[in-house]
Formats: structure tokens, C-alpha cells, sequence
């Protein structure tokens, strides 16, 4: 993996062929230095962008990209952090570009995103009231056999991603199964990014054994108890799992942090607006 930076604007939404992450944000929820954690794959003439959180129209603008530049979207689960920008993203593509952006979902998380989350600002905008179709074009991710728990797996032109169930609503779950709709991704069978998830370890020995995983960008809280894994849980994984973790998502104190990180084993934390290349 090679670390750049972000050298040019807009940022473009392809690449020379090489398969490129770039986060518009790295922080939590309610993080006020660096955004939100949405993140950005692209790879020769197609991109994703996973997640676009109440913030990410500005993290977007911030390096000359428009909410109607992007056109293929994966959504991880409800929480505002992750689709608070998403009203956003419909209305201006249907009422200022008039077109319509692809967006990777299964039927299950279509209907809670919708009914709880985007049709009270999207559907009476118009009579009859409008549905989701009407602002997405949707891509139904096929089910896989064969892995660890439940995943579905789809391919955006060269870009391949899988997509496995997380553990992180509510606080009393007790594994992936008993969670309200959450997933990470494994792309192009050699990056992960689990997005939000609590402390997880089956879920990475399980996927390594699976597949070659070279880095695992992680959900990393700063203190411990909630619904996020810790720092503290996380440096109890092996080295060898250690060793390939960037952890992302943290809070607006990590620099007090950082020492302890990296005595730990952790790769650096993981960067707003540099380029992951692979």
C-alpha cells in the first residue's frame, strides 16, 4: 500500500487503473475536526462512495466535488453520520441534474432507509408521493455462499465488493445476527473497511482465512463501552492482525492517542484526504 496526498481539485473519481481509497472524513459522529467516515473507492473509470453522512456534501466540496458528481453509492447502515447527506444527494440529482445515481441495497435495508430515515424529506415533494425508485437506480447485491457469516457481493464495472453483516445496534446484540442492518465491505477481495462495528474478532480471522487482506481499515473508538470497538479491545487481537489495522473513525482527541497506537502495533491512523493506493 502506498500513502499519498491529496495533490489536485476536484479530487478526481478516477484512477490510472490502480485501486484507490480516499476518505472525506475519518472521524466519528460527532467529530468537528474531520468530518465523518465516508469513504471513497475508485479504480480506473468507476468509483463508490460508501456512506455520505450529514457532513460530506461540505467534506465534498472542500475538495471540489459536487453531491451530484458521484454516481454509485453503498450505504452501511442508518445512523445520520453515515446517510445524513443522502436527502441531499436525491433531491439534487432529481430536481438539479435530473438524473438518477445507482445505489447498491438489499431489499431488507431499502425499506428501513426509506421509511425511516429519507421519506419524510423526499416522497411528498410531489403528488402522487414519490418512492425511492423515483431518486436511485437500484442494484440488488446477490447473496454468497460459502462465507463466514452473511454476505452478498456485487461489482461496480471493475471494482469487486463484498459485503458482510456487522455487529453494532443495538448495545444488547450479542452477535452479527441479533443487529439491526450494519455491514462493512471486503473490495476487490484484498482491502476491508468494516465501517461501525463493536468488537469484533471472529469477524477478522474469519474473512482472513477467506481472503488475502492486506490492510483492515477499522472502526476504532477512543475509550471503551458503547457500540464501537476500543482501542483498548483492539490491541488485544494478535500482532499479525495488529500489524495490518488503520484504525479510522476516532475521536476529536487522537493526537493523545497516537503514542499508544503505535506502541501497540497499529499502522497510523487512518487520513482525511490522502490517497490509498493499491
Amino acid at each position: 500500500m502506498e500513502i499519498r496526498r491529496l495533490a489536485q481539485k476536484p479530487l478526481p473519481l478516477t484512477t490510472d487503473g490502480a485501486l484507490e481509497l480516499v476518505f472525506l472524513g475519518v472521524g466519528s459522529a460527532f467529530t468537528k475536526r474531520h468530518y465523518q467516515t465516508n469513504l471513497l473507492i475508485r479504480k480506473g473509470q468507476d468509483h463508490l462512495m460508501v456512506d455520505f453522512g450529514t457532513k460530506a456534501s461540505q467534506a465534498a466540496f472542500e475538495v471540489g466535488l459536487r453531491v451530484t458528481d458521484f454516481r454509485s453509492f453503498l450505504i452501511t447502515h442508518s445512523h445520520a453520520d453515515h446517510i445524513g447527506g443522502l436527502e441531499e444527494v436525491a433531491l439534487a440529482n432529481r430536481y438539479v441534474t435530473h438524473t438518477k445515481p445507482r445505489i447498491y441495497i438489499t431489499a431488507q435495508f431499502q425499506r428501513l432507509l426509506w421509511s425511516s430515515s429519507l421519506r419524510g424529506g423526499c416522497a411528498l415533494n410531489e403528488r402522487p408521493p414519490l418512492t425511492f425508485r423515483d431518486f436511485f437506480d437500484v442494484e440488488r447485491p446477490a447473496p454468497l455462499e460459502g462465507m463466514p457469516r452473511e454476505t452478498y457481493g456485487f461489482r461496480v464495472g471493475t471494482i469487486g465488493v463484498r459485503m458482510f453483516r456487522t455487529r453494532h445496534i443495538p448495545d444488547s446484540a450479542s452477535d452479527w445476527r441479533d443487529s439491526v442492518w450494519s455491514v462493512g465491505i471486503v473490495i476487490d477481495d484484498r482491502v476491508m473497511y468494516t465501517s461501525d462495528t463493536r468488537f469484533d474478532p471472529e469477524l477478522l480471522s474469519s474473512f482472513s482465512a477467506v481472503f488475502p487482506l492486506e490492510i483492515i481499515f477499522h472502526d476504532c473508538q477512543l475509550f471503551t463501552g458503547g457500540i464501537h470497538a476500543s482501542f483498548e479491545e483492539l490491541q488485544t487481537l494478535p500482532a499479525s492482525t495488529r500489524q495490518r489495522i488503520v484504525p479510522v473513525h476516532f475521536g476529536d482527541n487522537w493526537e493523545a492517542h497516537e503514542t499508544k497506537l503505535a506502541a501497540a502495533g497499529f499502522r497510523q491512523l487512518a487520513l482525511q484526504h490522502a490517497i490509498y493506493r493499491f
